[in-house]
């Protein structure tokens, strides 16, 4: 390639017998961590919601039990309350990592990503402050109602 055609603005090919270069990047592990993350997370929850369907089909009478007695005998017992919990943030961390990355790929302008991701973190906060605060303060047994409303426990 001659000198005028370099001047001219196209670029130059590397030489490709000179050593390897490591470019110094200033950005650290976290995409790592993130691809590491969803594998993991990803095994998890494919486990926590065969958990969550075999006990709320399978091992009772089946849909037809679900309703507003059966979910809230479930939260009336720690571990289930805990189990929801876990699952909720686990899928919503899951979830919101993965459009992040869909987000970063395919949006092009940087203000139109940023408006994306911000929104996309607003609608993570709700969910998991509203899910949380759902599971937790959940009364099954809201007093004043009648009695052939509520579960069967809220007599016991």
């Amino acid at each position: 390639m001659s000198a005028s055609t370099r001047a001219a603005g196209t670029a130059a090919i590397p030489d490709p017998r000179a050593p390897y270069r490591r470019r110094k990047t200033t950005r650290g592990n976290f995409e790592l961590y993130s691809w590491v993350f969803m594998r993991g997370s990803g095994v998890i929850l494919v486990g926590l919601i065969f958990g969550h369907l075999f006990v709320n089909l399978f091992a009772g009478d089946g849909i037809q039990a679900i309703d507003f007695g059966f979910v809230a005998g479930k939260w009336a017992n720690p571990f289930w309350q805990n189990y929801d919990l876990v699952m909720l943030w686990l899928a919503m961390i899951h979830g919101t990592n993965g459009v992040r990355t869909i987000i970063n790929d395919y949006a092009e302008n940087d203000t139109f990503r940023l408006v994306l991701k911000l929104a996309l973190y607003l609608a993570f906060f709700v969910v998991v402050v509203l899910g949380t605060l759902v599971i937790f303060t959940f009364d099954p047994c809201p007093p004043g109602q009648p009695a052939d409303l509520l579960p069967s426990f809220c007599f016991a």
